[in-house]
């Protein structure tokens, strides 16, 4: 609750119903926590996946 997320906009009101800041944005971090929208963004969340790593 009250991490701010992203996800595919068919699911946003479940995401907030279940206590989620959600944003359209292609990649959201909050503290260890890293969404994306949908396989176009893959890219943008790998390169976060990867950051949070090293």
């Amino acid at each position: 609750k009250g991490k701010r997320a992203t996800s595919v906009s068919a699911i946003k009101d479940d995401m907030t119903n279940a206590g989620a800041n959600w944003v359209d944005e292609e990649v959201v971090v909050d503290g260890n926590l890293i969404t994306s929208r949908t396989p176009v963004d893959l890219p943008a969340f790998a390169r976060e996946i990867i950051r949070a790593l090293i």
